[in-house]
């Protein structure tokens, strides 16, 4: 009896006989997805939740202008007239983006959030703005703004200009996250010079004011009104 396989068989107990594969798992790419969606749609819920709160707490979704119409352009380049923090972007905005830039170099310091994907660190950094949207415009910090700085005719900002300021933050967030920390610091400092020679106001200077004000630093600002 002639024991030799036929071409195209392979002999029992032999070493390379053929295993049962597994079905190809079509799933995954959809899962893969879905996974990759979570943080945004983190993200989004929150700017929803945001806009919700800032809503129930008054905030107009515009600048109304003087007459009570809206006013439509996007920018606002007199942060002593009425129209300061109504419109989408204004000279406060990049602090916005300082806002974005110090969270991204803060957040690589910390070794659990520098091992998550940049959408994964979104989400806890825009909850923080978005949460310091929101208590900016009660009006704890809108009569302390009034009192304390130069922002003498401050009334909160429009709920299109807290969004603005979001999205701000996000820009500067995610160019601090793709950049070396060098570019981060020189960009935050020209940012704070170019303020400080054009509205006589800056990141530093808010905070400071907000939190310590000096009589001085008051009487040099209004010079430029």
């Amino acid at each position: 009896m002639n024991d030799t396989p036929t071409p195209g068989h392979r002999a029992p107990g032999s070493s390379d006989s053929l295993q049962p594969t597994q079905p190809p798992d079509l799933t995954k790419p959809y899962t893969n997805t879905w996974g990759r969606a979570i943080p945004w749609g983190m993200t989004t819920a929150l700017i929803v939740v945001t806009v919700f709160v800032l809503y129930e707490l008054g905030r107009v979704w515009w600048c109304t202008g003087n007459s009570g119409g809206g006013e439509v352009f996007l920018w606002s380049g007199d942060v002593w007239s009425m129209h300061n923090s109504q419109h989408l972007v204004d000279h406060y905005s990049f602090t916005h983006i300082s806002h974005g830039l110090i969270f991204a170099l803060l957040f690589a310091c910390i070794p659990p959030l520098r091992r998550q994907s940049f959408a994964w660190r979104l989400v806890p950094a825009v909850t923080i703005e978005a949460a310091w949207e929101i208590l900016e415009n009660t009006p704890l910090i809108i009569n302390r703004y009034r009192e304390a700085t130069m922002a003498l005719g401050y009334n909160g900002d429009s709920i299109g200009n807290s969004l603005g300021d979001i999205a701000c933050f996000a820009l500067g967030f995610a160019f601090a996250s793709g950049v070396k920390w060098y570019w981060s610091v020189s960009l935050f400092v020209t940012t704070e010079v170019v303020l400080l020679l054009t509205i006589r106001d800056n990141l530093l200077l808010n905070v400071l004011m907000l939190i310590w004000p000096v009589d001085a630093v008051r009487e040099w600002q209004s010079l430029g009104m």
